[in-house]
C-alpha cells in the first residue's frame, strides 16, 4: 500500500503517534477495562443475533 503523505506525517505515522502517546499517558488498565467493555458488547450483539434468529 503506497504512503500518502499530506504535510511531514503519514496516517499510520499520525496513529503510531497517537497510540503511543495514549499508551503513556492512560496506562495498562486503560487497555484492560476497555478490552473487557469490548468484549461485553460483542457477547451482547451474538446473544440478541441468535435470539432473532430464534424468533424468525
Amino acid at each position: 500500500m503506497p504512503r500518502i503523505k499530506k504535510g511531514s506525517m503519514s496516517v499510520r505515522d499520525a496513529g503510531r503517534k497517537g497510540g503511543r502517546r495514549t499508551a503513556a499517558s492512560h496506562g495498562h488498565e486503560f487497555y484492560k477495562t476497555i478490552g473487557k467493555k469490548g468484549g461485553k458488547r460483542v457477547s451482547e450483539l451474538i446473544r440478541k443475533g441468535k435470539q432473532a434468529e430464534r424468533n424468525s
